[in-house]
Parts: C-alpha cells; sequence; structure tokens
C-alpha cells in the first residue's frame, strides 16, 4: 500500500489536537494534590507521555482504516469518532466539573465503545484493531483509576 502522507498527517493531528485542546481546558483543574489517590497511581509526567503515543496511535489507525476499500469503513469512522469524543468529555467530567462517578460511567461506556470499534476495525484492518490495545488496556487501567479516587474521596 502506498502511504499518503498528507492524510496520514491529518489523521495523528486530529487527535493530537483535540487531546491537547482539552488538555489546555482541563491542565488548571488536573492537579492530584487535593485527592488522596490509590497506591497504583502513576506520576502525572507518565500521563503527559503516554496520551500522546496512544493519539498517535490511534490516527495511524484511523488513516489504515481511510485506506481500505470497505463496506464497513464509515461505520468504522463514525464510532472512532464517537469513541474520541467520550474520551476527551471523560477529561471535562473528572477534571474540570469533578463529577468523578460520572466520569467513570463515561469510562464504561468508553470502553464498550472501544471494545466495539477494536472489533469493527479487525474486520477491515487487523493492525489497526492491534494499534488500538495499548489504548484499550489504557483506559482500563483509568477506569480502574477514576473509581479508586472516587471511593478514596467520597
Amino acid at each position: 500500500m502506498k502511504i499518503d502522507f498528507k492524510t496520514l498527517l491529518i489523521c495523528i493531528i486530529v487527535p493530537l489536537i483535540l487531546g491537547s485542546i482539552v488538555g489546555l481546558l482541563t491542565s488548571p483543574y488536573s492537579e492530584y494534590s487535593n485527592l488522596i489517590l490509590p497506591s497504583f497511581s502513576l506520576s502525572p509526567i507518565i500521563f503527559r507521555i503516554v496520551w500522546p503515543i496512544l493519539y498517535i496511535l490511534m490516527g495511524v489507525s484511523s488513516y489504515l482504516i481511510i485506506k481500505e476499500n470497505s463496506n464497513l469503513k464509515r461505520q468504522a469512522l463514525i464510532i472512532y469518532g464517537v469513541q474520541l469524543l467520550v474520551n476527551l468529555f471523560w477529561s471535562v467530567l473528572f477534571f474540570y466539573l469533578s463529577f468523578r462517578l460520572l466520569a467513570f460511567i463515561l469510562l464504561l461506556l468508553l470502553i464498550v465503545l472501544v471494545i466495539i470499534m477494536i472489533i469493527i476495525f479487525y474486520k477491515i484492518s487487523k493492525t489497526s484493531a492491534y494499534l488500538q490495545i495499548p489504548y484499550l488496556i489504557w483506559i482500563i487501567y483509568a477506569g480502574i483509576l477514576n473509581l479508586s479516587i472516587y471511593l478514596l474521596n467520597m
């Protein structure tokens, strides 16, 4: 497959920009110092490293879907867009609004959406689906962390 670098770049930039915008909007509220954290909580620097990597993988994965000729492509890209928006809205709920239980419920929805997305992506491009697995693992961890923070700070 010939690489269309312009499309690939756009696919990578879109989730990076969306994630950066939400990060900038919520960063003043993302301080954990006033919260009780579980022992398995990671340093905030780890999150700043992992999220861009995941957004890049998402972008490459969506590029692979775009370049395939499949009758599932439209459905796959819709679910991709929906899960990306749910992901970004989670940050607003958790950090900006401090609705941690609602944020956890939204993460459960996100996990389901990402599983559905991976299944659809797999039918179109196995590589594309595999690129989403680190993201799924990360949001499962985020869900456990979110719920733990909620329970510890009730």
